[in-house]
């Protein structure tokens, strides 16, 4: 046994009987969701009918060039405001004369037709986790037999991987998307035209996801918030076709977009609770910060299920590796209140890290949550669907064969987009974990609003790393939001010092780096304008020197998805 991971905390008020969750999915039925919009059904149709959409290709998996396979979509995108590449305004994300107009969202949504309104749809806010949650609950679905929309940003390779429909939860088809798009244009001119030009890239990206699971009638969409919650353009969401909400943890990203503090991002996140239906909290969360979520829970009636229930247990067992790949053998069990009950032994994820075993419990609850509404999830949907899911560029091991076309022979390569310093320290566990004492190097990226000494001094607390090669990267296809190598480097140093670690300092250097310095301290080095390709090349180089002959170096790329995406676009090539 490596390690264990225990939760055994009190919660005050779980409750699922007092308010009553009311039974919407008859559990005979194989598509419930579908059946229960209430007497506002027909009206809803009707306005979506106007559309006169005809039915269109279903979904299909890959990458692709977006611009080339979506000529109309994207260039249409790229002529909207893109919150993501130039900043989030400070206070953007508050309830407050700062935050962002959700009424515009309303009133785009109103044009096409209200599509939001056709499914039922989970709702997930909150500061890290939210990704793997959402994946975790889609393929428990999915594997339950039913018809999943699953919303996400950002993406890795194309935009389409943002929203994924169907029983094989593949991205979006550049023909339905592109297609469906040009059916609508005319509706978003107008919104865009009304609104003065102030609706976003995210906002009109997010109504055409909606529209996307309307028009392939999913059974759910599971919808992740892409900011904060109550004033994220996915918040439309009301509580006649929410299933459930979700906050998955509360931590400083985003902070001054979100008030300026733990509190008001508390309040923030806690927006998408909505009256009457239940909320799942991860955590473990500050007891003020807790305090806010379940007083908005308490004032909309809404139950709260948190995984920090003293019914809640879960340990990590191992690591083994399976087709080149390591897992995590995990044991959890859930024993609540209103037969919220399951008993998983010996879960093989492929999802690593202690913190995942908190969103596997999040995901769990929210399954047994939706039995418990009469929709049908089984204990076999459940495990299937946990272990089925991974995320590209999410502590993901490459194979030898990938590793090498990217130009990492005889060494292993380890992707992760973490960016905090709460998935700073997941990632070095697993590093330490899986990798121990073997050479290791980091190929660090980061965007300029992140907090880069807390994400730097984690993981060099941790497995202490041999190498440590700083570089650059786009965000979100311009400049304007990343850190120079050279300012990254600094702040490297200083949280090496912060830490007691005495480096040697290699400078700037090329990737023609022909002289590897002969010297036992971590090398801290700057590459940067330089292909990721040959920037891993770079890193083999440094660590050759550093372990027995028989050992395998890793290679580690991080601090952006951006940077993952990078990496990731040369094996689709």
């Amino acid at each position: 046994m490596l390690k264990t991971f225990s939760v055994h905390q009190n919660s005050k008020s779980f409750s699922l009987s007092s308010p009553t969750v009311p039974m919407l999915y008859p559990p005979h039925l194989l598509r419930p969701f579908s059946l229960h919009f209430g007497a506002n059904v027909t009206k809803y149709r009707a306005l979506f009918a106007q559309l006169r959409l005809p039915r269109l290709c279903s979904a299909m998996a890959g990458g692709g060039d977006d611009m080339a396979e979506m000529p109309d979509l994207m260039d249409y995108l790229e002529r909207l405001k893109n919150y993501e590449r130039i900043g989030v305004p400070r206070g953007a994300g508050t309830e407050s004369d700062d935050g962002f107009d959700l009424g515009r969202m309303q009133r785009l949504l109103g044009r096409l037709g209200d599509p939001h309104t056709h499914f039922k749809s989970i709702h997930i806010a909150g500061t890290k986790g939210k990704g793997s949650v959402a994946a975790f609950i889609s393929n428990i679905l999915r594997n339950e037999g039913y018809k999943v929309g699953t919303y996400t940003s950002p993406h890795i390779l194309t935009i389409r991987e943002r929203i994924s429909i169907g029983r094989e939860g593949e991205p979006v088809s550049a023909n339905l998307l592109n297609n469906l798009f040009l059916q609508v244009k005319s509706k978003i001119d107008e919104s865009v035209a009304s609104e003065n030009g102030s609706l976003s890239h995210f906002e009109v990206f997010t109504a055409l996801a909606f529209l996307v699971f309307s028009h392939e009638t999913v059974d759910v969409a599971v919808v992740e918030a892409g900011l904060g919650g109550a004033r994220d353009a996915t918040n439309v969401i009301r509580s006649s076709e929410l299933a459930l909400s979700i906050i998955t943890s509360i931590g400083k990203e985003h902070l001054e977009a979100l008030g300026g503090s733990l509190q008001s991002i508390a309040m923030a996140k806690s927006g998408i609770i909505k009256e009457g239906r239940p909320v799942v909290i991860g955590g473990p969360l500050e007891p003020d910060i807790e305090r806010i979520i379940r007083e908005r829970a308490q004032l909309l009636d809404s139950p709260v299920l948190s995984t920090c229930h003293p019914g809640v247990s879960c340990s990590l067992k191992q690591y083994q590796v399976d087709y080149e790949r390591p897992v995590q053998i995990c044991d959890v069990g859930i024993e609540m209140h209103n037969n919220m009950e399951i008993d998983l032994q010996g879960l093989k994820l492929q999802m690593l890290g202690t913190h995942q075993l908190r969103n596997v419990v999040m995901a769990t609850c929210a399954a047994l949550c939706l039995h418990n509404q009469g929709l049908i999830v089984s204990k076999e949907s459940i495990r299937a669907g946990l272990e089925q899911t991974c995320l590209q560029g999410r502590m993901q091991f490459l194979t030898k064969r990938e590793a090498s076309s990217v130009g990492a022979d005889n060494i292993s390569l380890l992707i992760d987009g973490a960016h905090t310093e709460a998935s700073a320290k997941g990632l070095s566990e697993v590093i330490e974990a899986v990798h121990q004492d073997h050479p290791l190097a980091l190929v660090v990226a980061m965007a300029s609003d992140k907090d880069h000494f807390s994400f730097a001094k984690q993981l060099l607390s941790g497995r202490k790393p041999d190498v440590v090669l700083l570089t650059e990267v786009n965000i979100a296809g311009g400049k304007s939001r990343s850190i120079s190598a050279l300012d990254l480097k600094d702040i490297w140093n200083k949280a090496a010092q912060d830490v007691g670690i005495d480096i040697f300092d290699l400078g700037v250097i090329s990737p023609e780096l022909e002289e590897i310095p002969n010297t036992s301290r971590p090398v801290f080095t700057v590459c940067s304008n330089t292909p990721i390709r040959n920037i891993i090349a770079v890193a083999s180089k440094l660590i050759q020197t550093r372990g027995k002959r028989d050992e395998s170096g890793l290679v580690c790329v991080t601090g952006s998805l951006h940077l993952v995406s990078s990496l990731l676009s040369i094996l689709h090539l």
